[in-house]
């Protein structure tokens, strides 16, 4: 990101300074792509959401279908969009899908990995059931990109934050560049705006430093010891929902704030209204206990020491 900021100038700019810039950007483009073993076209964002809200805009589709478990930038983008419904597990429901996609080239948006509970959903067939009804699949790989490959999809979501890199940068992935109507001005013409040459940089170079596996089994271990993770169909190491007896999940965030650990009800972007999440909602998971629980989320420079004291603290509160 130094280097970008010492030798930006706009990337769309015909002079000397601005054709250094492009290069530096393509370069960057080009590692993006080889780190996640991607071989369509790359489109620098602002972040997940940007690239969410382009997708399901501007994608050549019929209806849009959205997994009732979406991030909110999903749903908000969408409004509108038909609900598919998730098993109790937090799995797609795959024969209500298989009935939903009986229309014209639908576009389908589904999370490869919950933000809030770290379940996986299996891509691979989701690809296989959307493919053969014709439609085209958006997979939102904000919370999976990373840290596991990417699924087979026609587009992909990521967000640079969320595997170390920069906040402000993500990319939409696209298949080919003709699945998308295009809006005029930077990125090919699909996307409006100076890209941002620095955090695209930050981008690149944080991708190609993370570690496989991105985390080590070990360091999540002690979770293991807390009888109220929710029970789900695939989950993640570095995202877990838990349920504590007897105290709200409000209650359970502040005080494990006021002894310096940061979890989240829901996810973060919707935490602070501190609701119920609606996630664990379409989960049908009973209101008292969806009521209880708290988002954990390690990330990449947790340490196992840091996990212990959490899971020490987190059993003497159950305890009181």
């Amino acid at each position: 990101m130094e280097e970008g900021f010492a030798l930006w100038a706009n990337p769309s700019s015909p002079h000397a300074e601005g054709r250094k810039a492009r290069s530096l950007l393509e370069d960057a483009r080009e590692r993006v792509k080889g780190a996640l073993g991607w071989e369509g076209e790359v489109i620098f964002t602002s972040g997940a959401s940007e690239a969410a809200a382009l997708a399901l805009d501007r994608a050549k589709a019929g209806a849009r279908l959205v997994s009732a478990v979406e991030h909110d930038c999903i749903l908000q983008a969408v409004p509108d969009a038909e609900r598919v419904a998730v098993r109790p597990d937090g799995a797609l429901d795959l024969e209500v899908l298989t009935e939903a996609v009986q229309r014209e080239r639908p576009l389908v948006a589904v999370q490869h990995v919950n933000s809030e509970t770290g379940n996986r959903q299996d891509l691979a067939a989701i690809a296989g059931i959307v493919g053969q009804a014709g439609g085209l699949l958006l997979a939102d790989c904000a919370q999976s990109a990373g840290k596991f490959a990417l699924p087979p999809c026609d587009m992909a979501i990521v967000s640079a934050h969320k595997f170390g890199g920069p906040i402000g940068i993500g990319a939409l992935l696209v298949r080919d560049y003709a699945l998308l109507v295009a809006s005029g001005g930077h990125e090919r013409g699909y996307r409006r705006g100076t890209e941002n040459l620095p955090g695209a940089l930050g981008m690149a170079a944080a991708l190609e430093a993370a570690g496989d596996p991105y985390l080590d089994p070990d360091i999540a271990a002690p979770l293991e010891s807390l009888s109220g993770s929710l029970t789900l169909d695939t989950p993640t190491p570095y995202i877990r929902a838990i349920a504590m007896p007897n105290m709200s999940a409000s209650a359970q965030v502040m005080r494990l704030d006021m002894a310096g650990i940061s979890v989240s009800q829901g996810s973060a972007c919707s935490s602070g209204t501190m609701k119920t999440s609606r996630v664990l909602e379409a989960m049908q998971v009973p209101p008292e206990i969806a009521a209880n629980t708290i988002r954990v989320s390690l990330g990449w420079n947790t340490t196992r020491e840091e996990v212990e004291r959490f899971c020490e603290l987190w059993l003497e509160m159950a305890k009181a």
